[in-house]
């Protein structure tokens, strides 16, 4: 059990690193100017790179996180609220995905403010998580 949950802790800080940095490379992109192509176009590549790479890290972490729930038991309103703020993780996850295809397709159409406010929601749910999992409240 100790290997299931080591292995789920460094893919959910893996993934995580992603969920992190993946809108701040949307920042960027809303910030480029119109003719600077060359700019552009790197920070795309940039934003595709980790997404391809970031992804299989969530589907391990959700992956072993399922087996801990249901292969060991735990149990607790906690474990169902830290379930919910997960599904919306990978909403998240889905929507950044969205996003770039937007931003590849120049019909985004969200300034870089908005996008560094959508940059935060990650770091709020990891807070809670956290403290769901460390406390467990309920």
């Amino acid at each position: 059990m100790l290997w299931i949950k080591t292995l789920h802790i460094v893919f959910v800080v893996s993934w995580f690193a992603g969920l992190f940095y993946l809108p701040r490379i949307f920042v960027n992109l809303a910030m480029v100017p119109v003719d600077s192509t060359a700019e552009r176009a790197r920070l795309l590549l940039m934003a595709g790179k980790l997404y391809r790479f970031m992804t299989p890290l969530g589907i391990l972490a959700v992956v072993l996180g399922l087996w801990l729930w249901f292969g060991f038991g735990f149990a607790g309103g906690w474990l169902h609220a830290k379930t919910l703020l997960v599904v919306a993780l990978i909403a998240y996850h889905l929507y950044c995905g969205r996003l770039l295809h937007r931003f590849a397709s120049g019909t985004v159409e969200r300034g870089h403010v908005w996008f560094r406010w959508f940059n935060e929601l990650p770091v709020i749910v990891l807070f809670i998580v956290v403290w769901l999992v460390i406390f467990k409240p309920f």
